[in-house]
């Protein structure tokens, strides 16, 4: 009678084990689901690399421009304490400047933007002397990506082109930004952060096409 209780006390446990082992296939077969919901439409279709890389320099100057509309008219040519050598002003000719040397080393065959005058310049002269080379630097990344990736005259290629540019004019916006705290017109939290919206810039150029993205 004690063996037959035993038996059918393990024959019990042995049921409920087994019933408890169905419960992890079906808890998995929830599991694909949610990677289906959570995957956003518009991440169906590759990123085209080649216009993104366009598109990247061209909210780069979009946010040149933007800087320049913030910066108040009086302080365009001051010097502040910390930089004698240069100012706001200087410092938008030589981003036009560099840009122009880059045109000449890696794009010969067409003649890049009148440079500027670094003492003289005047911030509509600085606007529209970026947008020219802006669209002109914008041609030569395509070029680059046309001839696979390789930018004349400079290593190690396009990628490293469009980040290097983006990087010296990032810089040169951060002393802008610093000077004219220093020059007592700063531009306020709210208006900086018009500098970093990456997006927004992007949806300002994004579809323009070359020439209406880095004029606007």
């Amino acid at each position: 009678m004690a063996k037959e209780t035993r038996t059918a006390r393990g024959s019990a446990g042995k049921r409920k084990r087994s019933t408890t082992t169905q419960e992890p296939p079906a808890r998995a077969s929830r599991r694909p689901a949610s990677p289906a919901r959570a995957a956003p439409r518009d991440r169906k279709l590759p990123v085209d690399l080649g216009r993104a890389l366009v598109e990247a320099f061209l909210t780069n100057e979009r946010i040149n421009q933007v800087l320049l509309d913030l910066l108040e008219p009086r302080i365009w040519r001051a010097f502040p304490a910390s930089s004698p050598r240069r100012n706001i002003a200087t410092s938008f000719a030589h981003i036009h400047n560099v840009r122009c040397t880059r045109l000449k080393l890696s794009d010969p065959s067409n003649a890049p933007p009148a440079r500027l005058e670094r003492g003289e310049v005047t911030p509509d002269e600085a606007r529209e002397a970026l947008a020219a080379s802006a669209r002109a630097m914008a041609r030569l990344v395509e070029r680059s990506l046309e001839a696979g990736g390789h930018v004349p005259n400079h290593r190690p290629d396009v990628v490293a082109l469009v980040c290097a540019a983006i990087t010296h004019e990032a810089h040169h916006r951060g002393q802008i930004c610093h000077w004219a705290r220093e020059l007592g017109a700063p531009i306020t939290p709210e208006q900086q952060l018009r500098l970093w919206e990456w997006e927004k810039r992007w949806k300002e150029v994004a579809g323009a096409g070359t020439d209406a993205g880095a004029s606007r």
